[in-house]
């Protein structure tokens, strides 16, 4: 089976916002790009990632001000990372036991790309149809 390193987004593809960015910023930004999560920033470490589930969980259910509220304090952190040549099925174990929708794909410790269950899904319908 193809290594995850081989269907991943690359890591000069990722959308970023910086870790003061507000809330309102960074779901516009989603939304207009059509994505479902974002990279935090401090300078250029990746610090975190926000996804449509933290904007759900962390701010429209809590109630928090989307102009003052931060990146950083709804991100979630750590990121969960795995290896670029382990196989989908590891990715989606990983997953599935994290309760996690996104990952860090990482190559000798760094970051080198992202890969989603919407990349997962879209890699296993082109499977099928080999």
């Amino acid at each position: 089976m193809d290594p995850i390193k081989s269907f991943m987004v690359p890591s000069e593809k990722f959308i970023t916002v910086e870790r003061d960015t507000d809330v309102q910023t960074a779901a516009q930004l989603m939304r207009d790009r059509r994505i479902s999560s974002l990279f935090v920033t401090k300078g250029t470490e990746i610090i975190g990632i926000v996804t449509d589930t933290d904007m759900v969980r962390r701010v429209a259910a809590a109630g928090v001000d989307i102009r003052t509220t931060t990146a950083q304090q709804i991100m979630s952190a750590p990121l969960v990372t795995v290896e670029g040549d382990k196989t989908v099925l590891d990715a989606s174990d990983l997953m599935a036991h994290r309760h996690i929708r996104h990952l860090g794909v990482t190559h000798d410790g760094k970051l080198i790309g992202m890969i989603s269950v919407r990349d997962i899904l879209a890699f296993l319908t082109n499977l099928r149809k080999k």
